[in-house]
């Protein structure tokens, strides 16, 4: 779209671009071509599209990805894109995008993410749909320059920041092209710069609470100017042991830190109850018989190996709404390891209960107690299904905000009960094979 294509739109729409919405549209038809073209998206490709405008980006995306979805505020507007690019499959939701419902697209294995995104609601966006855990497998977007030079901070610079960290704990993030504001109208202010979003591995960072990390770099930064140990709430000696342990100088400032060291002090300050548990494979269970009676106990590692039974649990916990909190699982776990799973689990410690082992778990994995009862709904016995173990499901509702850790569980969140019997059917693969049991079980008692 060119500007004297823009011109009759508006015309035609009697539309002024709202300063309040950030409407600034792209009229350079070779830059617009060039970051569509920097997804790399095709037919077996999901895309969503934020902040579309009159459709300068989705020109070279529609009839060229398998689907196309835009999300677009302004109503005018959303309808002008439902007349132009709905014949050719495209979907438009007209609606805030920081209210988008995200975790409907885990249904689709991932999308990608594009969007020319506004000041004022750039970073909401962002956290709405680049949150651990996201669906998106990668990204293109176009923001001012001063935030891009944010997003891809170094230490010891003055754009050294919060959200820099946030999104660099999780993302990958390249500046791949800056541009003027000749290329918009109106024309704003300041250069923009196009940044490409890649997850980050897995193993790029040692494993570590994500909430304890958000909150440690918050509480860090807090204070900007002042030395780290002032915005830290501990005393001189533990200080000065963290420092040692950390090869940090004691009157080091938070824009000092690298995201490595960010990471170690968060495990340091505030570490989960996982964090010191032995590697899973040397610890030893009870193996039952086919009575689940105890008949000897081995380490883990050899009953996986010889497949004998043995026992375990799995937690379901539920939030006010009713929906499911699901885990991704650690790719440190020696089973299913990255699958989704039940909220917690694992399996029954010798001369453990069920029931105390489904509170220990709770625990271990999530960090919370249950408010009120753990209620146990199901009892499955041991098969291929359940991975050769005897199960009891339980189900609890948790006290206080759940917090994982890398060691155990990589993310997880809230997910309504129809969707997930609606992704277990598109994509069972996704999950731990015992938890698909355990989900079945656990619905038919309701």
């Amino acid at each position: 779209m060119n500007l004297s294509e823009l011109q009759t739109h508006l015309s035609r729409l009697d539309l002024t671009p709202s300063r309040k919405l950030g409407q600034s549209f792209l009229v350079d038809e070779n830059v617009s071509r060039w970051i569509a073209a920097q997804l790399q998206a095709g037919p077996d490709d999901t895309v969503i599209e934020v902040g579309p405008g009159f459709g300068a980006l989705t020109e070279y995306l529609a009839g060229k990805v398998g689907r196309l979805i835009l999300i677009e505020k302004d109503g005018r507007l959303a309808e002008f894109l439902a007349e132009k690019y709905g014949p050719l499959g495209v979907e438009v939701v007209h609606g805030d995008a920081t209210e988008y419902d995200v975790r409907l697209h885990f249904l689709e294995g991932g999308v990608k993410f594009i969007g020319n995104l506004p000041y004022s609601a750039g970073n909401a966006i962002l956290q709405r749909f680049l949150d651990a855990p996201s669906p998106v497998t990668s990204a293109i977007i176009m923001v001012q320059k001063e935030v891009a030079d944010r997003f891809t901070a170094v230490p010891r610079t003055k754009a050294y920041s919060i959200l820099g960290l946030m999104l660099q704990e999780r993302w990958h993030m390249t500046a791949i092209k800056t541009v003027g504001p000749a290329i918009f109208h109106p024309r704003p202010a300041i250069d923009s710069t196009i940044v490409r979003f890649d997850p980050r591995s897995e193993t790029d960072l040692p494993p570590h609470s994500g909430d304890v990390f958000a909150s440690t770099v918050k509480q860090g930064f807090s204070r900007r100017r002042k030395q780290l140990h002032n915005n830290i709430a501990v005393d001189a000696a533990e200080w000065e042991e963290i420092c040692e342990a950390l090869s940090l100088k004691p009157g080091v400032r938070a824009e000092e830190l690298s995201l490595e060291k960010w990471v170690d002090l968060s495990n340091l300050l505030d570490p989960h109850p996982c964090a010191s548990l032995p590697p899973s494979a040397t610890e030893s269970l009870d193996v039952v018989n086919e009575q689940d009676e105890v008949i000897d106990t081995l380490p883990r590692a050899e009953i996986h190996e010889r497949k004998l039974l043995h026992r375990a649990v799995h937690v379901f916990l539920t939030n006010k709404q009713g929906e499911l909190y699901l885990q991704k699982r650690s790719h440190l776990k020696d089973t299913h390891a990255g699958k989704w799973d039940s909220s917690s689990s694992g399996h029954v410690d010798p001369g453990e209960s069920y029931l105390e082992c489904a509170g220990r778990e709770m625990w271990e994995e999530v960090w919370v107690r249950p408010k009120g009862e753990i209620t146990r709904v199901a009892r499955i016995d041991a098969s291929e299904e359940t991975d050769l173990e005897f199960i009891e499901v339980f189900v609890a509702e948790p006290q206080g905000k759940i917090r994982v850790h890398g060691k155990e569980v990589d993310c997880g969140r809230y997910f309504p009960v129809e969707m997930i019997e609606k992704w277990i059917e598109e994509r069972p693969d996704d999950f731990a094979t015992g938890f698909r049991t355990c989900f079945r079980a656990w619905r038919q008692s309701l």
